[in-house]
């Protein structure tokens, strides 16, 4: 059996409050606050998020700049060359960059996070920590997985490591490598093909990016995060030596998984970063914009949007405090990783998208053009576009509700319906009893949904996606309770604001449960696949450039120049 965790104890019906109290003594440490002051005046005085959106491109004085501060190896042990500090202090470093600019945030997280450093820290060698993790330190790494053909579903993987003496020969190509046009250091993964003795299997390989065979052929362009060195890479007959694997031959989905595990608390602290800054703009432009006499703020439809951003932004930076002070405890959060990842990226859009509305036409106005006619510049159109990323990668919104419902149903354990003791909240305890009477009740209809449709359950995606987001809302009201009675003050109110908001969302969600058009939508669904009404698309134009809607991939040698960027 697992260990116990609070995702995993809340889908059994069980509030487990004791799997989210922060340990005793935990928090930031006097060194660490030095280190967040340092990365903070960096940002101020050498980043220019302006510059980062005009070029799309993060000048290699403010890489240089983070490396020689250690923001790349914040968690890396100090016996490899890192500072050796904590998860909860790195989380912290994501939301300072990230505010500076996104693309700042996913620099760093893709090294850290799913690049090399996790991996080799969780599965590699004594030899391949040694000789890898001090460059960790100071290179850049990327992980590759996804490719023209495969996102969520690895097991369509083309990419092939073919053994011969002493290695194998890697070929394939891999999309969408964020930092892959910077690396220095990759993290390929491949599948060998079976044969007598050796289990074969996806696997997972160290490959230096300027090995033979090697190319990195296009840098990719996306709707916001400007800056981001993401691209396609080319493998053709790359030799890699047998000591560059990482872990057993078929452990590759293994470590593929742990290092997604790790991303997944680190895109919150984006989001709660991004959230406590709208909420900065929210405030300050409310008070000054005048419409009929009065604050835009003073107005109910304005108020309520303010309220929203103001309460979702605590429940977020209480999502990442206390994941965060559970990791560094090592303890187990996975589930929770996944709740906080899917609450985050679906909350901070609504966060981003009222912050637009109220900003109205100046945050439809980029920065600057703003600017440029002699008004503050606030990149609120750059926020919508940035934020919009995390409802797809690290698992789609979609795929990680069934991931998440999958790994709930596949629990032996047996619910537990039977009510708790009533905890002490003070002011907030009717919000912590209201979560675990809801827990009591999801673990029941989770169990009806099994017991009706079988094994089928995971296809009715729309029901268990449901179940699913209540889940999320009740880890994200109990952090918050459980934040704020560590903060006290003004905290409370937050906290109270948002349960309430929060229980709103979970009655509309129970509404949906059962009494929904799920299945006339699926067969309406069918007949538009079918080509039942394209009559409904005559009379408009298609703008798209003519070409495949999958790339097909062509084995051998790259016929590109390598586009990947040389840093000084």
């Amino acid at each position: 059996m697992s260990s116990p965790s609070f995702g995993r104890e809340l889908f059994r019906g069980r509030l487990r409050l004791d799997l989210v109290e922060p340990p005793p003594g935990s928090g930031l440490t006097t060194e660490e606050k030095i280190f967040l002051q340092s990365i903070e005046n960096f940002c101020r005085l050498k980043v220019s998020g302006v510059v980062i959106e005009r070029e799309d491109r993060i000048p290699d004085d403010v890489v240089d700049g983070l490396r020689d501060l250690g923001a790349f190896a914040v968690k890396l042990p100090r016996e490899y060359g890192g500072l050796g500090l904590s998860n909860l202090c790195y989380l912290r470093t994501l939301m300072l960059v990230g505010s500076a600019h996104s693309s700042l945030a996913e620099l760093l997280a893709a090294h850290q996070a799913i690049g090399l450093t996790q991996p080799l820290l969780l599965f590699g060698t004594d030899e391949q920590k040694r000789e890898f993790l001090p460059r960790c330190a100071r290179e850049i790494s990327a992980f590759t997985l996804t490719e023209p053909d495969i996102g969520n579903d690895p097991f369509r993987m083309r990419t092939t490591a073919t053994p011969i003496a002493d290695g194998y020969l890697l070929d394939g190509l891999k999309l969408w490598v964020t930092n892959g046009t910077i690396a220095d250091l990759l993290v390929v993964m491949a599948m060998v093909p079976p044969a007598p003795g050796r289990p074969g299997g996806m696997s997972a390989f160290v490959v230096e990016a300027d090995a033979p065979g090697v190319t990195v052929e296009h840098r990719s362009a996306f709707l916001g995060l400007k800056g981001l060195e993401n691209g396609v890479v080319r493998l053709h007959n790359v030799l890699v030596p047998e000591n560059r694997r990482i872990g057993p031959e078929g452990q590759g989905l293994e470590v593929a998984l742990a290092a997604q595990d790790t991303g997944r608390l680190s895109l919150p602290s984006v989001c709660a970063a991004s959230a406590k800054w709208s909420l900065k703009i929210a405030r300050e432009w409310s008070r000054v914009r005048v419409q009929w006499d009065k604050p835009i703020g003073a107005h109910e439809a304005v108020a309520a949007k303010v309220a929203f951003i103001a309460a979702t932004a605590f429940a977020l930076e209480a999502v990442v405090e206390v994941s965060g002070r559970r990791s560094d405890a090592g303890v187990d959060t996975r589930a929770e990783a996944e709740l906080a990842k899917l609450f985050a990226s679906e909350q901070v859009w609504r966060v981003a998208d009222e912050l637009l509305q109220v900003r109205g036409g100046r945050g439809y106005e980029t920065a600057e053009s703003a600017a440029a006619r002699g008004e503050r510049g606030v990149p609120v159109e750059q926020l919508l576009r940035d934020v919009r990323i995390g409802r797809i990668f690290d698992g789609s919104t979609e795929a990680l509700r069934v991931f998440i419902a999958s790994d709930a149903l596949a629990d032996d354990d047996a619910p537990d319906w039977a009510p708790a003791a009533e905890p002490d909240f003070g002011d907030l305890t009717g919000h912590v009893v209201f979560a675990a009477n809801t827990a009591r009740e999801l673990a029941r209809h989770l169990d009806r949904g099994r017991k009706r449709w079988g094994d089928a359950v995971l296809e009715r995606q729309l029901f268990v996606g449901r179940v699913v987001d209540i889940a999320a809302e009740l880890y994200a009201m109990t952090v918050s309770c459980v934040h704020a009675r560590s903060l006290g003050g003004s905290a409370v109110e937050l906290a109270d604001a948002f349960c309430g908001q929060s229980r709103r969302r979970v009655a509309r969600l129970w509404d949906r449960l059962w009494v929904n058009t799920d299945e006339r939508d699926v067969a309406l669904a069918a007949r538009v696949l079918d080509d039942a009404y394209t009559w409904l698309e005559d009379g408009v134009l298609d703008p798209s450039i003519e070409g495949p809607w999958i790339a097909e991939v062509a084995p051998g040698p790259s016929a590109r120049a390598s586009v990947r960027r040389e840093r000084g």
